[in-house]
């Protein structure tokens, strides 16, 4: 298993495991997989090359099995947050750590970070498993949303988490 920050030439590989995650699980994730199928390959590049986000990825025998993703904010008043976007490990690799592995990336690289204060995310509130690993991390709920995302007709509420570095 080997673990590392994602760039330009990963774009292919972060293109189909993101295709998949919106696919497989459209009540994890505020964008769409209807949206981001019709997204140029040249999309998925400059997010992976951009300098305030940073995309983490387990590789598998070089097949990318996880990813998430570290947002700075950039803006003066906002500058000591950061958050986590998402977050999917591909069915056939899950039980295996790799989302823990995924999460201690990001925890450590948002301590790098000289101004960083707190760490934000969005989980889905029937995504026990994801939740027990978030408050594993120390990450605790903040604030509750009902109906925050609606797929399919059907609405999802979430939990709104933190965890001050």
């Amino acid at each position: 298993m080997k673990k590392r920050i994602l760039n330009g030439n990963d774009a292919d590989a972060y293109q189909k495991i993101r295709l998949e995650g919106l696919k497989n699980s459209p009540e994890a994730f505020g964008s769409s997989y209807e949206e981001e199928q019709l997204y140029p390959i040249d999309l998925y590049k400059s997010r992976l090359e951009s300098d305030t986000a940073f995309t983490f990825g387990v590789f598998e025998k070089e097949e990318l099995a996880g990813v998430v993703t570290l947002v700075k904010e950039t803006k003066v008043k906002l500058k000591h947050k950061a958050s986590i976007y998402a977050m999917y490990v591909s069915p056939d690799y899950r039980g295996r750590g790799i989302g823990k592995k995924l999460m201690a990336e990001v925890v450590k690289k948002a301590q790098e970070f000289d101004d960083t204060e707190q760490l934000h995310l969005s989980v889905v509130s029937t995504n026990p498993s994801a939740k027990q690993l978030y408050t594993s991390f120390g990450f605790t709920v903040y604030g509750h949303e009902k109906r925050a995302l609606k797929a399919d007709g059907i609405y999802y509420d979430e939990d709104h988490m933190v965890l001050f570095l």
